[in-house]
Formats: structure tokens, C-alpha cells, sequence
């Protein structure tokens, strides 16, 4: 038993589209024109800007899927290049933020399906983390049936997004195209504006940035991709613009509508753009938003799992985690995930994560393309049926550099010192790690009896998709 390739080209592109777009797209263009000094010229310069920065940053990391075709990709690479304690590293801070992640967007995804029934007034706490619970765990069931199984509902779920967002973007055309005043007035002018400083910027690029996050999906789950050396970037060369192109026309046409203030100040865009426009449909746009959202929730799931499935088989998770059920999924790592998720919707409050998991992911960013040189000098006959060019990795790195330093720089706050913190903590868990039996005869049993209450099994091949020599790449890529 092992996991299946079962996602080509079609598909990857579909999993791109779900992972990508989920609530960025209805939460960032607040963000971002707050940062910009609502700058309407600014704001879409820097949402276009974000685009070409994750393309070549996608691109780069490309290399990783392609080289090491496994699951968890990026996990088993940094313990290759960098040593376990980096790999370790990126593991602490993933196991964090993915279930920090996931219960925002779940309680978020709450919050839009509730909030038509409280016109006028905020939903209650009690129903939104009931129902974020609901969705998590139906959510975990699904991922259980197995990647074909999530990839037929992601297909599902972006055609709706996908139909949501066109309508946004369509009806903002057709409102500058009739030349009304109202529509037109805030981009006339529009470089006359104030301009941010580059502190204001850094942020602003966060918060662009973030409605980007979830193009690593593919080298996450490259174990699972067909002919990865090929659909990995072809997926990425196509399905990244296609998202930029709506991102940008959306932008347009919540400033079509809404004034930057507006825009600010409101809690859900879609929504205030609905209700002044047609608002009988605020119920479309909130199953959109909904859908939108469940659908970049299932594939972080996915992300998630795959790497505490392969950080489990390089030893440093519990081996349970790397077993599979009879539909090839890692059934003991998306139950952890989703427990961790689950204890956060009932502890935390619907907080603003943007910023500091954006710092999380371009320093784990950073460090991939670090490894991605050193690798290169000290195994240059390895075979990479994709190779990035240079410009490329080096233009990532300076990407994660300005993003991380210049907030730190600028603007020093206490809770960027916590988040580092936080960060080079994972170091002291791992010397505890290595330093603890973890082969006790107790855990075996414990091991023993999860394994029969699951019905899961080892994998059979542990360096399955492992790419070391060409003749091992014949069977993978053809």
C-alpha cells in the first residue's frame, strides 16, 4: 500500500485554483489598501507585483517537487540539504501555523454562512464555533476517503468560486464601462494620492502575499502527481496568471463600487459590495465565500498532512502517522491535524494571522532556496528533470529578506521578537527530541493498538518516488 498518482495536469491546475483561492481574495483587499495609504494606484500595482514575486517564487521551489517527487517534498528536502535540525524547524513551525490557519478560516467560513440569519447585528460566539467544528471534522472524513475523492470536490468547488468571482469581476466591467461618475472616480486622480513609505509597503505586500499562500500544494503532494517533472511547473506557469488576472479585476471592481474607506472598514468586501449593488443576493456571495474557503480548507489539510506523513517516516514524528488506510490516505496524520485545529476553535478568538504567519512562510521560503544553492554545489550530477534559473533563486531570497527585515527594522514590535522566539524554539525541542527514547516498549504497544483501531498500514516502499539516479526516474515520470 502507498500513495496513489492520481493528479495530473488538469488537476493540479484545480488544486492550484482551490488552494490559492480561498479568503485572501475576500480579506487582503482591505489589508492591502490600508498599508498602501489607500492608494488606489498602489494597491493594484502591488497586487500585480505579488503575482510576478509568488510566480518566480513558485517556480523556484518547482525544482524541489521535481527533484524528490514524494510527498512532503519540501520537508524531506531541507533534511537533505540543510540536516535534520532545519528540517525540524520547519516542521515546528508548520505544525503551528497550519492548525492556526485552519481555524481562522473555518471560523471565518462560519461566519459567512451565519451571518445572514443576524441582519443588523454580529452572530453569536457559540453557533459559528459549533458549526466551524462541523465543518472541520466533515472536512477530516472526506480527506480520509483519499485524494481522488477531494480532487473530484475540488473540482466541484472551484467551478463555484471560479463563478462567484467572475460575477464580481464582470459586473465591475460593465459599471466602468457605462462611465458613471460614482464608478469611475477613484481611479481618476489616482497617482495624486499619498504614497506609503517602505515599511507601509513590506506590510502591504504581506497582506497581498497571503491571498497568494497555497501555491506549495503541488510539492507538497508531488508523491501523488503524475509525471511531476512536467505538470508541477506547467500546472504553476498556467494557473498562477489565471488567478492574478481575476485577483486584479476583482480589485478593480471593489473599487468600482466602494470608496478605499469603505473598503477599510469593512469586515467582509464581498459582502458591502453585494449590499450595494444587489443586495437580495448577499446569500450568493456568502455560499461563494463559503465555498471558497472549504475548498483552500481541504487543501491544507492535504499540505498538512503529507508533511507529518513524511516527517513521520524520516523519524521524527511517531511511525503512526506515516500509516495509511485502504484508501491510501495517511488517516493518523489528518487526525492529528484536525484535532489541533479543533482545540483551537474552542480556546482562540477569530484573530489576525496574516501578518505573522506571512513572516513564518517567507523565512521557511528563504531557507528552501539556501538549501536549493548548497545542494546544487554539493550534488551537481543529481538529476532534476526541472532546474530553475539562477536569477530566480536569488531574486526568492531577496524577496524573503526585505519581507522579514524590513517590518523588524522599520517598525520593531514585542510581537515580532515573540514570533522569533517562537521560531528558534523548535531548536531546543529538537535536542530534547534526539535526546528522548523514543522506542520504548510502552509506545510500540501504543503504536500497535492505533494501527488495529484505524485499520492502517505501514507503506510499502519508504523511498518510494525518490529520485537518486536516472534509471529511478523512468517509472516515476513515464
Amino acid at each position: 500500500m502507498q500513495l496513489l498518482r492520481a493528479i495530473g495536469f488538469f488537476r493540479g491546475n484545480i488544486l492550484i485554483l482551490s488552494a490559492t483561492i480561498g479568503a485572501g481574495i475576500f480579506v487582503s483587499p482591505k489589508g492591502v489598501l490600508k498599508y498602501s495609504s489607500l492608494n488606489v494606484a498602489v494597491s493594484l500595482s502591488i497586487w500585480a507585483a505579488c503575482a510576478v514575486l509568488t510566480l518566480i517564487s513558485a517556480l523556484s521551489h518547482a525544482e524541489l517537487g521535481t527533484t524528490f517527487p514524494i510527498s512532503g517534498a519540501q520537508y524531506y528536502f531541507l533534511k537533505r540539504s540543510l540536516g535534520s535540525s532545519v528540517a525540524f524547524l520547519n516542521l515546528w513551525i508548520k505544525l503551528f501555523t497550519h492548525p492556526l490557519r485552519l481555524a481562522t478560516e473555518s471560523l471565518l467560513l462560519s461566519t459567512y454562512t451565519i451571518q445572514p440569519f443576524y441582519a443588523g447585528c454580529p452572530a453569536p460566539e457559540l453557533p459559528k464555533r459549533c458549526l466551524a467544528l462541523a465543518v472541520l471534522w466533515s472536512l477530516g472524513l472526506l480527506n480520509a476517503r483519499g485524494v481522488q475523492t477531494v480532487a473530484w470536490l475540488q473540482t466541484v468547488s472551484t467551478l463555484a468560486k471560479m463563478t462567484v468571482l467572475c460575477f464580481i469581476c464582470f459586473t465591475g466591467i460593465v459599471l466602468l464601462g457605462m462611465g458613471e461618475r460614482e464608478n469611475v472616480a477613484r481611479f481618476e486622480n489616482a497617482l495624486d494620492a499619498e504614497l506609503p513609505d517602505i515599511s507601509q509597503i513590506a506590510e502591504a505586500f504581506l497582506q497581498g502575499l497571503f491571498a497568494y499562500s497555497g501555491t506549495s500544494i503541488l510539492n507538497s503532494m508531488a508523491g501523488e502527481i503524475k509525471n511531476p517533472g512536467k505538470n508541477i511547473p506547467k500546472s504553476l506557469i498556467t494557473g498562477i496568471p489565471t488567478v492574478a488576472v481575476v485577483y486584479l479585476l476583482a480589485n478593480v471592481s471593489y473599487l468600482a463600487v466602494l470608496t478605499p474607506k469603505e473598503i477599510v472598514s469593512a469586515d467582509a468586501v464581498a459582502l458591502t459590495w453585494t449590499d450595494k449593488i444587489i443586495p437580495s443576493m448577499q446569500w450568493v456571495i456568502s455560499f461563494g465565500i463559503s465555498t471558497s474557503v472549504f475548498s483552500t480548507m481541504c487543501c491544507t489539510v492535504l499540505s498538512a498532512s503529507r508533511m507529518i506523513y513524511r516527517a513521520s517516516q524520516e523519524g521524527q514524528l511517531p511511525f503512526i502517522f506515516s500509516m495509511l488506510n485502504k484508501h491510501s490516505c495517511p488517516t493518523m496524520a489528518v487526525s492529528q491535524l484536525i484535532i489541533l485545529t479543533s482545540i483551537v476553535i474552542i480556546t482562540s478568538d477569530l484573530i489576525n494571522l496574516i501578518r505573522y504567519s506571512g513572516l513564518a512562510l517567507w523565512f521557511l521560503r528563504g531557507l528552501h532556496m539556501i538549501g536549493l544553492l548548497k545542494l546544487r554545489y554539493q550534488e551537481p550530477n543529481l538529476p532534476r528533470p526541472y532546474k530553475v534559473p539562477l536569477p530566480f533563486i536569488f531574486g526568492s531570497i531577496a524577496i524573503s529578506l526585505f519581507l522579514i527585515l524590513t517590518p523588524l527594522i522599520k517598525t520593531p514590535k514585542m510581537e515580532h521578537v515573540y514570533g522569533l522566539i517562537f521560531i528558534f524554539s523548535g531548536l531546543l525541542c529538537y535536542w530534547i527530541h534526539v535526546h528522548l527514547n523514543q522506542h520504548s516498549v510502552s509506545f510500540v504497544k501504543v503504536t500497535c493498538y492505533l494501527q488495529l483501531l484505524f485499520n492502517v498500514s505501514p507503506p510499502e516502499d519508504h523511498n518510494e518516488g525518490i529520485s537518486t539516479e536516472k534509471s529511478d526516474l523512468k517509472e516515476i515520470f513515464l
